[in-house]
């Protein structure tokens, strides 16, 4: 049982990816779900959280309006689409699943390594 993130990769700024989170082993109807980001020397943040029961959004500041985080449960599988990256979006980013955890507390507390599941990371690398 686990989730795996992919679409990570080098892209020139204004350009874009897609990230996804596919759930192996068991489906994401009833779970949280969100996508952080940890740069290098800095902690891990969290950019875009979705619920399981309205599939209500919440954004940090940074990504609000550009950043977009969607799910298929029929797929397992939850997408982070990134238009008109910058640099400063460098980072690894993780999606982690959990199903206690609120999508406003997934996405404003520091996050818990306690989580049900995360991911190993992808690496996504803007640079000219």
């Amino acid at each position: 049982l686990h989730v795996e993130e992919s679409g990570g990769g080098l892209v020139q700024p204004g350009g874009s990816l897609r990230l996804s989170c596919a759930a192996s082993g068991f489906t994401l109807d009833d779970y949280a779900i969100g996508w952080f980001r940890q740069a290098p020397g800095k902690e891990r943040e969290a950019v875009a959280c979705m619920s399981s029961s309205d599939d209500s959004t919440y954004y940090t500041d940074s990504v609000k309006g550009r950043f977009t985080i969607s799910r298929d449960n029929a797929k397992k599988t939850v997408y982070l689409e990134m238009p008109s990256l910058k640099p400063e979006d460098t980072a690894v980013y993780y999606c982690a699943a959990d199903r206690l955890t609120t999508v406003q507390a997934m996405c404003t507390q520091a996050p818990s390594f306690l989580y049900d599941y995360w991911g190993g990371g992808t690496q996504v690398t803007v640079s000219s």
